[in-house]
């Protein structure tokens, strides 16, 4: 149950004739009171002997007791308190209860006797619109500071008791919502998301990884974004605005955005920041807690997301055990991989990642400062996975794409953890749903390169599958008879079988992989292994067959697959 409270007015009767008209697209649908401030206010909407100026005058009357000059300019507060879409429908007695309630909680008729006089509409069945005159009986003026706070507190205690949807608490620092006109307007358009929605995506993406403002800037340019600077008199650039060009008001002028506008971390000062490293950042030298070092650019999308996974993993540790201020860093940081990722996916998987995306914007921020500069290795990523380009999906390209995604699910995972140990409700539960999109989109992007896995799995001598599983039960007990019944035990036989034939200690690297405590959140813990062995090993993440060619077929593996390993090999 979401409680807002509108901008304060001057003209109740103004607002009367909205809340009981038909409303901007028709939508209001019998409009009337479920309670007031003594319930026996009239109503035009049941009433037709009664007309819209008879209840601006009974709401105003305390007004017009006061002298001129003692009236309040702005003195119609408004606030409407929606039911979330998979709620029950409520019957006007519960919306009256419920507007009650909140005028109580609000501080606009605290239940004393001399409470601001106020009345709740309903013309949907989803909402309520509460207004009020802010003068009271007695003439002073309520005490209605922090009045949203207030009701959202408020609202969290209706939910529980009406087993309602509960909303997890906010902590101010979400990017504010598209407004129902700007919603009607997307719809009207046929969009598929508010032009707010659609501009604060495109901004992200054009964050990703980037390093200065020119560079920012040209990718906002690049997506067909109108721009709009904000020039100091010293010739300083102070801000920006975005508009999509074919978002118009009715002057047919473009509509634009500040950064600010659409999220609190897309101000140009908060974007900065991201290009400042710190001053102990900036002494460190053997960048032991920043990660490694910047890298000539990408040789193509496959060295991209292996570079990026490693990052990930660097990331995860850092979250579990650095300070606050880092691991909020990474998490913002992990943002970036994420829109970078759904910027540069395949068409199957590209709807889901950037959902993913989407949703992990939330989990991005909080009240808990991000210390820069300790992020460089996932922002350095980021930039990798835009500028190696488009993934094709498919060979190599796919399975690192799968790779990546394994470990940024884990990502997500881990800042939906570290969010519930810090009470951000709103955060964790968004980290665990850019979790679950990420999951679905594994699913597409594992489904080809772990199939090949798995058949040269089953091609293995019998004696060597043996091994691969006596080696299973010596490293992991506990688990070897789940991973041994799972489809993908095969493909991580094969992937045991190839890094000893790399030259590796197949038992150290199982060790290592399965110590990860988020590995019993997977949905296939095989696949995670194989993914984390062969990151860690360095292998092709889509091997050839033993005869040199292709697994995907009879063509020849290219001679870059090898090259791309090697690289990645050596600037490690």
């Amino acid at each position: 149950m979401i409680p807002r409270i509108h901008q304060q007015g001057s003209n109740t009767l103004g607002l009367l004739h909205y809340l009981y008209g038909k409303g901007t697209h028709e939508e209001h649908i019998d409009p009337h009171l479920v309670a007031s401030f003594d319930g026996m206010a009239p109503d035009p909407g049941r009433d037709p002997s009664v007309t819209k100026k008879d209840l601006q005058h009974l709401l105003d009357q305390p007004l017009s007791l006061l002298a001129v000059d003692q009236r309040p300019d702005q003195h119609v507060w408004h606030c409407s308190v929606r039911a979330a879409p998979d709620d029950p429908i409520l019957s006007d007695e519960q919306w009256g209860d419920i507007a009650r309630r909140v005028v109580a909680a609000t501080g606009i008729d605290p239940g004393d006797g001399a409470g601001c006089r106020w009345a709740a509409v309903r013309h949907a069945d989803d909402h309520i619109h509460i207004i009020a005159t802010l003068v009271r009986e007695d003439g002073r003026r309520p005490d209605h500071h922090r009045s949203g706070k207030r009701a959202q507190a408020e609202c969290r205690l209706i939910e529980k008791e009406l087993g309602l949807h509960q909303v997890a608490p906010g902590d101010g620092t979400a990017a504010k919502r598209a407004t129902s006109a700007e919603r009607h307007k997307a719809k009207r358009e046929g969009r598929q998301r508010p032009a707010r929605e659609e501009l604060r995506e495109t901004v992200r993406r054009a964050v990703a990884g980037a390093t200065d403002e020119d560079e920012f800037f040209d990718r906002l340019a690049a997506a067909g974004l109108l721009i709009r600077k904000r020039i100091a008199p010293s010739g300083d650039l102070l801000g920006y605005k975005v508009a999509l060009p074919d978002d118009r008001n009715k002057d047919d002028d473009p509509v634009y955005y500040s950064g600010s506008t659409l999220a609190p971390d897309l101000s140009l000062p908060r974007i900065r920041e991201r290009w400042t490293l710190p001053a102990e950042a900036a002494a460190s030298t053997d960048g032991s807690e920043l990660g490694p070092p910047a890298l000539p650019d990408v040789t193509g999308p496959a060295f991209a997301r292996r570079r990026a996974t490693t990052a990930a993993w660097q990331a995860l540790l850092i979250i579990d055990h650095g300070d606050d201020g880092t691991a909020a860093a990474q998490i913002a940081a992990a943002g970036e991989i994420l829109d970078a990722l759904a910027k540069t996916s395949a068409a199957h998987t590209r709807a889901e990642l950037r959902e993913a995306a989407f949703a992990f914007e939330r989990a991005s921020r909080s009240h808990i400062k991000a210390v820069r500069g300790h992020d460089r290795a996932l922002r350095q990523a980021a930039r990798d996975l835009v500028h190696s380009g488009p993934a094709l999906g498919r060979g190599e390209d796919g399975a690192t794409t799968a790779m990546l995604i394994d470990m940024a699910f884990f990502l997500a995972i881990a800042s939906a953890n570290w969010h519930a140990k810090k009470h951000h409700s709103q955060q964790a539960a968004a980290a665990q749903q850019a979790a679950e999109h990420l999951r679905a989109a594994y699913q597409a992007a594992a489904a080809e390169p772990m199939s090949i896995l798995r058949q040269r799995g089953h091609r293995l001598a019998p004696r060597v599958r043996q091994r691969q599983a006596d080696l299973l039960h010596q490293v992991l007990p506990e688990l070897a008879e789940q991973v041994a019944a799972e489809a993908g035990w095969a493909a991580l036989a094969a992937t045991l079988d190839d890094a000893q034939r790399a030259g590796h200690d197949p038992a150290a690297l199982l060790t290592e992989a399965a110590r990860r405590r988020e590995l019993d959140t997977a949905g296939s813990i095989s696949d995670v292994l194989v993914w984390r062995l062969r990151r860690s090993a360095h292998l092709l993440a889509l091997p050839e067959s033993r005869d040199g060619t292709s697994a995907r077929g009879n063509r020849r593996t290219p001679s870059p697959a090898h090259s791309t390993v090697n690289d990645f090999r050596r600037r490690r």
